[in-house]
């Protein structure tokens, strides 16, 4: 049943709270010696390629056939998500620490509620309408002068604005004409993304910059990562998550996601973390709990 908590709802929120908070670190990891949006593009084109040929030949096959309609909306979520958002955040973890940009990616559910209130006209809740402000109160005390911070402006901006992108494409999706089958519409959206990707990569002159004697076997494993536990079982997961468990734990993922991030960055990278990057990260994240409470209520 949707509402019964099994100990196979709980492995499954653990695959997500954990391998989803993981990848800002591998993605650190893997652009220490790998083309950012190369590397990002064969992220995406090899797990979405991997996950449409098995999606595809389950469900309803014969009803539910991807056609030009269905290719252009996810050519254009692809675009927003995979794109702007991901390759958003990787190209600023170059320039900013992962807990950081894993904690301006949280925002998501700031500029979803902003996005909905001034394109679609739906007024926040009066929780989110105390959520909003808080949280971007806390992302100006997270960012805060450089010469405080010492977080590289260009990599907030950059971050902020994948964040945005993405919040963008989500709402697009909400009335894309996709295919029916969860799992094949997001392969879909992988793969088009991922060829945005490489497209990017190749217009920024990467390519000159692939020499596999100089990728590192940690970029290299930390990509291999990101394919299988970050886009291919997480991904999986979670979309199981949705049928099998409540929704409010599932959401559960956007406030748990950044600790994770924030921890692993200290622990493995000795990301350094202040008083102000907690206080700062505590306000978004409580923050975006009332945004999603109050958009339950409505």
């Amino acid at each position: 049943m949707r509402s019964a908590v099994t100990p196979r709802v709980w492995a499954g929120l653990l695959v997500v709270y954990v391998v989803w908070g993981s990848t800002y670190l591998a993605i650190r990891i893997a652009i220490e010696t790998l083309p950012p949006f190369l590397m990002a593009g064969v992220r995406f084109l090899v797990a979405g390629t991997v996950l449409y040929a098995g999606a595809i030949r389950h469900g309803d096959r014969a009803g539910d056939v991807p056609g030009w309609s269905q290719w252009r909306a996810t050519a254009i979520i692809g675009a927003a998500l995979m794109l702007g958002g991901n390759g958003g955040v990787v190209w600023a973890e170059g320039r900013i620490a992962s807990g950081v940009a894993a904690l301006l990616v949280a925002t998501l559910s700031l500029w979803m509620a902003l996005i909905t209130w001034l394109v679609e006209g739906v007024r926040p809740s009066r929780l989110a309408l105390v959520g909003l402000p808080l949280g971007f109160a806390g992302l100006a005390l997270l960012i805060g002068p450089v010469e405080t911070t010492g977080i590289d402006p260009l990599g907030v901006a950059v971050c902020a604005l994948a964040s945005l992108s993405w919040a963008a494409g989500s709402i697009y999706a909400r009335h894309a004409p996709l295919p029916r089958r969860s799992l094949v519409a997001t392969a879909m959206e992988m793969i088009c993304g991922g060829v945005w990707l490489f497209l990017a990569g190749l217009a920024k002159g990467e390519w000159a910059l692939v020499r596999p004697a100089a990728f590192s076997a940690a970029s290299v494993g930390a990509l291999a990562y990101l394919i299988v536990m970050g886009s291919l079982l997480a991904f999986s997961a979670y979309i199981w998550l949705l049928r099998e468990a409540p929704t409010s734990l599932v959401a559960t993922y956007a406030y748990v996601n950044p600790v994770v991030a924030v921890v692993l960055g200290w622990l493995v990278k000795d990301e350094p973390i202040s008083a102000r990057m907690t206080v700062a990260g505590a306000v978004i994240l409580f923050s975006v709990v009332l945004i999603a409470r109050g958009s339950r209520q409505t």
